[in-house]
């Protein structure tokens, strides 16, 4: 009898182990190409940092709060930005040159007050935009950036440095929308 109840108990446990494990995979954020609609993934890999797991599970950068509270942290994501060309097309203040301004605070352009897509409004939407390229709105394309997708540039960005170059775009933002992404 108490052999059965230690059965039915193990038997239980383990059942809810497999609920949490199904749950914790139908957690995972599901990207979507800025080119087409269509998904694309990116997978956890041994050298991910926490935050970039953390990404990959919730669909929310903690390098944007971590920047946003200390301005000495997100040098590491302006390095990103400058080591990897990003200020040769958006400027070395970000305020636009081949590509779009990202700190949305006026000028002549159509897009300098204006995410090209909307859902860069979001850091899921600016890592989708990033990873996999843009299909040209704007007037130029942008390469695909991620070392997981097939065609990135060089070496790619892993999506660590991703999210920090997204959190140093957040901290320059001057644009007169709402800052979406700290919620």
């Amino acid at each position: 009898m108490l052999g059965n109840k230690i059965l039915k108990s193990a038997l239980f446990v383990s059942m809810l182990a497999l609920a949490a494990v199904s749950f914790q995979a139908s957690a995972a954020c599901n990207l979507v190409s800025t080119k087409d609609g269509s998904p694309f993934k990116i997978k956890a890999v041994d050298t991910d940092t926490p935050e970039a797991k953390t990404f990959l599970e919730t669909c929310k950068n903690p390098y944007t709060a971590k920047y946003a509270a200390d301005p000495e942290a997100a040098k590491a994501g302006r390095k990103v930005m400058t080591f990897n060309g990003c200020t040769g097309c958006h400027g070395g203040n970000l305020g636009g040159l081949m590509a779009p301004s990202l700190v949305k605070n006026g000028g002549t352009g159509a897009f300098d007050t204006k995410w090209v897509y909307e859902k860069n409004a979001t850091d899921k939407g600016m890592f989708e935009t990033i990873a996999e390229g843009t299909p040209g709105t704007s007037g130029g394309t942008m390469f695909i950036w991620h070392n997981q997708l097939e065609g990135h540039t060089g070496d790619g960005l892993t999506t660590d440095e991703i999210l920090k170059a997204i959190g140093y775009i957040r901290t320059v933002y001057k644009g007169d929308g709402e800052k979406t992404w700290l919620k």
